[in-house]
């Protein structure tokens, strides 16, 4: 407040002092509500509205739905990836060639089966084999899906009258597996398996068919034996000539094989050839074409020698016409055993 400087002791207060009371006196009400009408509009500008809260919510709906479908995705993804490598190790879906055994053929089982071990040569009155390992070639070209027989028709239901039918021409590494088909796959017209093993083995009159022959054959599959490790080379002398000969170093390798054949006839025999391995059935069947099953058995007692001859006996004397039509049967193997009948 202020005085003039002639005020007295009452103190005379100036007009200036007065306006200013009158002033702040009618004013602040409407300065407190300005103010307050500021603080509430900023704190409007801050508060999000009722769209933008709506929006926001959406998005962190959206958020969360994406990770859930991200999680969920990846948890599926991993699911599948451990059952592909669990089928992956299964051991329905293990190669053969994978095992610790030495992969071989059929016709190279056959011929170390009828193979000496120490001389390294077949018998000489065994007339058999060169068939025998004719048929081979074509069931393993069979299991190996390169060929088939054609399906049955009204006219041509028996196994021996149906035709041999190229299914791939890929090659398949084995030499006299690749050279037979080739001649398959140029002959025409198609021939049936009975054909196929009389001109493979070079028994026919046409001599435009001796072409078809297969020249050498168990000099070239011992060879394969060799490389393997299971044969070695030698020569000797038969007084007139010289002749090559294989004797077996890998004995383990033939016990093995001699082992399996004489279980599935005695400790594992299930007596419906539909059970048995496909392999060892086929190897059955032709060890027993080729005249070379007597190896396999000659070293059991007398009994279980009995059994097993009876039992391969009554597995050959099937009839394949019947077995070749039975769910999941390799028509080839029954096909090649009604040709060994035949003849």
């Amino acid at each position: 407040m202020c005085y003039s400087l002639s005020a007295t002791k009452d103190q005379e207060v100036c007009t200036l002092c007065v306006a200013e009371k009158f002033f702040t006196y009618w004013n602040p009400p409407r300065v407190r509500e300005t103010g307050a009408l500021q603080n509430e509009s900023a704190n409007c500008s801050l508060r999000p509205t009722a769209a933008q809260e709506q929006r926001q919510v959406r998005m962190t709906t959206l958020t969360h739905r994406t990770r859930r479908t991200e999680v969920s995705k990846s948890s599926e993804k991993k699911i599948e990836s451990e059952e592909d490598t669990n089928q992956e190790r299964s051991p329905d879906n293990e190669d053969p060639g994978d095992s610790k055994d030495i992969r071989l053929t059929l016709m190279e089982e056959v011929l170390l089966l009828g193979l000496k071990d120490k001389e390294g040569y077949t018998s000489f009155w065994n007339d058999c084999i060169s068939s025998g390992l004719r048929g081979g070639i074509l069931i393993e070209l069979a299991m190996r899906g390169r060929i088939y027989l054609e399906p049955p028709t009204m006219r041509k239901k028996r196994l021996l009258d149906r035709k041999v039918l190229l299914k791939s021409d890929s090659p398949t590494g084995d030499v006299l597996l690749d050279e037979t088909l080739k001649h398959i796959k140029a002959t025409e017209p198609t021939e049936t398996v009975q054909t196929w093993i009389e001109l493979l083995t070079g028994e026919t009159w046409n001599p435009f068919k001796l072409q078809y022959q297969l020249r050498n054959v168990r000099e070239r599959i011992a060879k394969n034996l060799v490389e393997k490790g299971i044969l070695t080379t030698e020569k000797q002398n038969f007084l007139l000539f010289d002749m090559t000969t294989h004797p077996v170093t890998n004995t383990t390798e033939k016990q093995r094989l001699m082992k399996k054949l004489q279980d599935s006839v005695l400790e594992r025999w299930v007596n419906d050839p539909q059970r048995m391995d496909r392999r060892t059935l086929a190897l059955l069947v032709l060890a027993h074409s080729s005249d070379v099953l007597e190896n396999v058995f000659s070293c059991l007692t007398d009994d279980k020698y009995d059994v097993a001859m009876n039992r391969t006996k009554d597995l050959v004397e099937l009839d394949p016409e019947v077995e070749g039509t039975k769910h999941n049967a390799t028509e080839m193997i029954w096909a090649v055993l009604a040709a060994f009948n035949k003849s």
